[in-house]
């Protein structure tokens, strides 16, 4: 009898689902169209993925909203769980953080102030120029192992990226392709994609490195699987960006 009431109990857990986990997603809510607030509310393309993600995976998302620079050092601290905010696969975060799969591929743009596109026309043309970018981003990286980049100056910006160069305080800046092309349709600043963009950039969610960051990462990467093969991560893409960015460039 014993024997059979413990025999029950564990077929009665086994087909209990998984509680609900809170997945605590770290952004900068200052990257329109990834993330921003209006009237008080977080939206955008990341703040609709995750919540389609944690559909998908049953689990309940927290946004934690701070300076994009810091979002790394809170992921290694345990303060969030992952980030949200267009972060690029590279080697160096690669040797800290296990990825999902990309869910969207972009290309560095350079972007200067209208009127001189044909000054600037691409990464080979800032010999000699002042270029900023996001601090804590890729792109310093990318403008770093070009190989005349001792011959460009290049400006770490927490905020007002697109307003210095719009007021010729820097020549430039370099930025996502996607998100320059709608900060240019939707900002009053005088601002031109100069040249195409270069060097393919895949965005993914990074976890940490541990038991708990890997179930984590597995669980939310067959959600990002899933999303992809109903079309759900398209129409996000397409609701945000007016363009399906989650396929490989080459495709």
């Amino acid at each position: 009898m014993r024997k059979t009431l413990l025999t029950a109990i564990l077929a009665l857990t086994t087909a209990l689902p998984a509680a609900a986990e809170t997945i605590r997603v770290g952004m900068s809510g200052g990257y329109f169209p990834f993330t921003f607030t209006k009237a008080d509310e977080l939206q955008g393309f990341e703040v609709d993925f995750m919540n389609a993600v944690a559909e998908v995976t049953g689990d309940e998302v927290e946004f934690v909203t701070m300076s994009f620079s810091g979002l790394i050092g809170a992921l290694e601290a345990n303060r969030i769980d992952t980030v949200a905010n267009q972060i690029t696969i590279t080697p160096e975060r690669e040797a800290k953080f296990v990825f999902t799969q990309p869910y969207v591929y972009d290309g560095a743009q350079v972007v200067v102030k209208a009127g001189n596109e044909d000054q600037i026309t691409g990464p080979e043309s800032l010999k000699g120029k002042s270029v900023a970018v996001n601090l804590g981003s890729n792109f310093e990286e990318l403008l770093r192992a070009l190989p005349y980049a001792d011959e460009i100056d290049i400006r770490t910006y927490d905020s007002n990226i697109e307003q210095d160069t719009a007021l010729g305080r820097v020549d430039a800046f370099v930025m996502d392709r996607v998100s320059t092309a709608q900060v240019i349709a939707k900002s009053p600043l005088p601002l031109a994609q100069a040249g195409e963009p270069f060097d393919e950039i895949r965005n993914a969610l990074p976890f940490r490195n541990d038991e708990a960051g890997l179930a984590l990462r597995d669980r939310v990467d067959a959600a990002i699987t899933t999303l992809k093969e109903n079309g759900k991560l398209a129409e996000i893409s397409q609701k945000w960006l007016e363009a399906d960015v989650t396929k490989p460039l080459a495709e």
